[in-house]
């Protein structure tokens, strides 16, 4: 019994100096600071995307249905892109429609060449200059990472860097094998 009226008497106490040094104000305000900094915390978390790249075919690649064209979302080089793809804009899924040029920076990703087995470095540019193709438009978005790993993100207008700011379309060129594989 004299434990528990030693523990009211602590608890009592601590409660009313509480009381007496802080405001309903004051708690107002750091509460509203926990709401507000979590607010911005949370849109960076990581997340996992495994579950969508399994069900997409296994190994982060779209579903096989035929042999995909440089024209369709499905092909396997398109697998982080998000835009309009330059080979329905009067360019190649390497190089920008005449009248545009492509972007000073730009996103990467890593994409399975079904046919070989083999992972590959996939940089894809923004072709600036001109307004908007609107064909054609694929965000496969496979493996993508939050939009604080800008190197990685593609939801970017990546045409800020170049002198005209207007996005056309997009393309994809392998830079590289993906190291460790052979």
């Amino acid at each position: 019994m004299d434990f528990l009226r030693l523990l009211d008497r602590f608890t009592e106490r601590r409660t009313r100096t509480v009381a007496q040094n802080a405001s309903r104000r004051g708690f107002i305000t750091g509460v509203s600071k926990l709401l507000v900094a979590g607010a911005f915390a949370l849109p960076v978390l990581p997340f996992d995307r495994t579950n969508n790249a399994h069900a997409a075919g296994g190994h982060g690649t779209p579903k096989k249905k035929g042999e995909p064209t440089d024209t369709d979302c499905d092909y396997w080089r398109y697998c982080s892109v998000d835009g309009f793809l330059c080979s329905c804009c009067g360019g190649t899924m390497t190089t920008c429609p005449p009248g545009s040029t492509p972007s000073a920076v730009s996103w990467v990703g890593t994409c399975h060449n079904p046919a070989d087995g083999r992972d590959y470095l996939v940089s894809y540019n923004d072709c600036c200059g001109k307004t908007s193709c609107g064909r054609c438009f694929c965000n496969t978005n496979i493996r993508e990472r939050p939009g604080y790993r800008m190197g990685v993100h593609n939801d970017i207008n990546w045409c800020m860097a170049n002198q005209s700011s207007h996005y056309h379309c997009t393309v994809s060129v392998i830079v590289g094998l993906e190291e460790g594989r052979s």
